[in-house]
């Protein structure tokens, strides 16, 4: 049985808009090798964060829907937690996708 996702990501770019592109492509790859269907990328650019806790004070977000299996995010966040071009990641269930 496969559900829907969502995930969050704010990646941490070094302030260049290249490697963030690159960064994506490569968790793009990352999430299909773990068995994610991609359903849709949202990139919405680099943002100031409105709190500032260490030494980045904005960061890339870019978001993922995806569908697969139930322990898929389980997987997904224990591997990009060691990543560290992740700064802070977010999973959440989606409905199902209403069909027209």
């Amino acid at each position: 049985m496969t559900n829907r996702y969502e995930a969050l990501l704010v990646l941490n770019t070094k302030g260049t808009e290249e490697s963030a592109k690159e960064i994506i492509e490569r968790l793009e790859g990352d999430f299909k090798k773990e068995g994610a269907d991609i359903e849709q990328i949202q990139r919405m650019e680099k943002r100031e964060f409105s709190y500032v806790t260490g030494d980045l004070s904005s960061g890339y977000y870019v978001n993922f829907i995806f569908t697969g299996e139930p322990e898929l995010p389980g997987k997904l966040q224990g591997k990009f937690k060691l990543d560290e071009e992740i700064y802070l990641q977010h999973y959440q269930k989606l409905a199902p996708k209403k069909v027209a």
